[in-house]
């Protein structure tokens, strides 16, 4: 039997205050396969521990099928865990370490039925008699994964479970994942800092950040409309091209955006998105570009919503079926320092601020509070010169997907052309405001 679980304002803190999970709601439907994703140290394993029982609640409830469920043992919450590190019993063969559980639950039944039926469907009857040392890295696992799938738990809780193995064993292995939970029905939440292993498993991501949700919905919808600027870097291969921007809208003219030395003009007439960004007349923004975004033709070549820019190549990456290709646009990225650290960093405490409505405010509020301090608009003090788009550090400041027929090499000043139908725009919080919420852009284009 499958279950639902939910979280209700759950936060973890640990002494001296340190809160690593703060305030998180989420609901897992009964078989649904949900990937908490993250950089490490953003409290997704936490997450996990506390569903499993294994971490105390601090704040919040947790319910198992919509009963409450904190002060339940581990033991009687009916799952099943499967551990990075495998956590195998090295002086048991993997009969052995596949019935264990069994043993423990059921000491006067004989496990040997259920542990062949399981190693029949993992594809590992001939292992059944080795030891873990005897066994590779995916042979491990598999045992792992047996384990849990012979209890028969109401719901699998996986912790970054491959990231210990190579690449191709890795996409080998998450096929399978992806099979077996679906043939099996249960539900599943799975945590992982990579990616493509969050888009390819996942019915549902979940994305956090310094213990925060950031966001939850499905790949398609994540990738395509994410809620803020960590959300769009952090999705996506190669990552998103982020650049500072500053929108020019008057009145008798057509409406820009200033990159630096160039500028995209947003096609007329005004989409409803490209209206909404009139209010933001004058101010720095945040313009995103995914690489597909982008394609390099000549002006002549535009389809209707494509706008051009010139690029000087900086680098070609050749990928084998496609290539990527670093370009000196002479914009200027927006940076996201943090991306990749634990925690973002506090912002310094302030006065609170007695002008602005009530609303404006706990906007400011929540868009501090999901996105925090991710963006770096502000030239830093006493850091030195910028890095400029040719410094050796920064390859260009702008990454364009093309198909390896191009030849392509560095210094050659190459026509492209921008898809503005795929623009997206955040403001300086990092809060994404074009495309608009209602709107998901045709990604079959």
């Amino acid at each position: 039997m499958t279950r639902a679980i939910s979280l209700h304002d759950v936060s973890k803190t640990y002494t001296r205050g340190i809160r690593v999970v703060n305030r998180l709601s989420l609901d897992i439907g009964p078989g649904e396969f949900l990937v908490l994703l993250g950089p490490s140290g953003c409290g997704k394993s936490t997450v996990l521990r506390m569903i499993a029982g294994l971490e105390e609640i601090t704040e919040g409830d947790l319910r198992l099928d919509g009963e409450y469920a904190n002060d339940l043992l581990p033991a009687e919450r009916r799952m099943a865990m499967v551990f990075q590190n495998f956590a195998l019993y090295p002086n048991m063969t993997s009969r052995g370490n596949i019935g264990f559980p069994l043993r423990i639950e059921a000491p006067n039944e004989d496990p040997r039925a259920r542990v062949d039926a399981t190693a029949r469907m993992l594809g590992i009857e001939d292992l059944l008699d080795r030891y873990p040392g005897q066994l590779s890295g995916g042979e491990r696992q598999r045992v792992a994964m047996g384990r849990a799938i012979s209890r028969h738990p109401s719901a699998f809780l996986m912790d970054e479970p491959l990231s210990n193995l190579d690449a191709k064993l890795r996409n080998h292995l998450r096929a399978e994942i992806a099979g077996l939970t679906r043939e099996l029905g249960v539900t599943t939440v799975y945590v992982t800092h990579d990616q493509a292993e969050a888009m390819s498993l996942g019915d549902r991501v979940a994305v956090l950040r310094g213990g925060v949700l950031q966001q939850v919905g499905t790949p398609r919808s994540v990738y395509a409309l994410p809620r803020n600027v960590f959300v769009a870097a952090f999705i996506g291969t190669p990552r998103i091209n982020l650049l500072r921007g500053l929108v020019r809208a008057p009145l008798d003219g057509a409406m820009t955006i200033s990159l630096g030395k160039q500028y995209l003009r947003l096609p007329e007439p005004l989409s409803l998105d490209h209206q909404l960004l009139r209010v933001q007349q004058g101010r720095e923004v945040i313009v995103g570009l995914r690489s597909e975004a982008i394609r390099i033709a000549k002006r002549t070549s535009a389809r209707p919503g494509e706008m051009p820019i010139t690029g000087l190549v900086e680098h070609v990456e050749f990928q084998g079926h496609e290539v990527l290709v670093h370009f000196n646009t002479g914009s200027r990225p927006a940076l996201v320092p943090d991306l990749e650290a634990p925690r973002p960093a506090l912002r310094p405490t302030r006065r609170r601020r007695r002008d602005g409505t009530v609303l404006e405010r706990l906007r400011d509020r929540a868009g501090s509070l999901r996105a925090g301090p991710v963006v770096v608009l502000e030239d830093p003090p006493d850091s030195g010169p910028e890095p400029t788009p040719s410094d050796p550090r920064l390859p260009g400041d702008l990454v364009v997907r093309t198909t390896p027929d191009l030849d392509l090499r560095r210094g050659m000043q190459v026509p492209l052309l921008v898809d503005i139908s795929h623009l997206f725009v955040f403001d300086q919080h990092g809060e994404r405001i074009c495309p608009s919420p209602d709107h998901l852009p045709d990604l079959g284009e």
